[in-house]
C-alpha cells in the first residue's frame, strides 16, 4: 500500500524543474488541487528566480533570447520603464518564466499525485 511519502517521492522522481523546490512548496502549503498548488507557490514567490551578476545574465540571455525580444516584452508586461532594464533583471525575468512554463507542464502529473493523495484518506 503507498504512503503519502511515496505518493511524493514518485512525484518528485518524475517532476523535475530547475529553481523551484516543489516537495517544499507540497509539504508547506496545505494544498489539496494544482491550483491550490500554484497559487500558493504564486504568492511565495516561488517561481521568481533572481539572476546576478552581468556575466551569469548576458549567458542566459545569449542562450535563451539572444535577440532580447521576449525578455524585454516580458519587461514592458510588468510595466518595467527602460531605465529600470538591465541583463539581470531581464534574465530574471526570462529564467521565472520558464520555472512557471515547468510547473505548468507537469500538471497532469502534479493533478494525478493530489487524486492519488484524496484516494488514501
Amino acid at each position: 500500500m503507498e504512503t503519502k511519502e511515496t505518493l511524493l517521492n514518485n512525484l518528485l522522481e518524475t517532476v523535475q524543474i530547475d529553481n523551484l523546490d516543489l516537495q517544499y512548496f507540497i509539504e508547506n502549503s496545505g494544498a489539496t488541487t494544482f491550483e491550490e498548488l500554484e497559487e500558493y507557490i504564486t504568492e511565495n514567490n516561488g517561481f521568481d528566480v533572481e539572476i546576478i551578476y552581468y556575466s551569469n545574465a548576458i549567458n542566459i540571455l545569449k542562450e535563451e533570447d539572444p535577440s532580447l525580444k521576449e525578455s524585454i516584452e516580458l519587461a514592458i508586461e510588468y510595466g518595467f520603464e527602460l531605465s529600470d532594464i538591465n541583463s539581470e533583471l531581464l534574465a530574471s525575468l526570462l529564467a521565472s518564466k520558464q520555472v512557471r512554463e515547468d510547473f505548468y507542464s507537469y500538471r497532469t502529473e502534479i493533478e494525478q499525485y493530489y487524486e492519488q493523495l484524496e484516494d488514501l484518506n
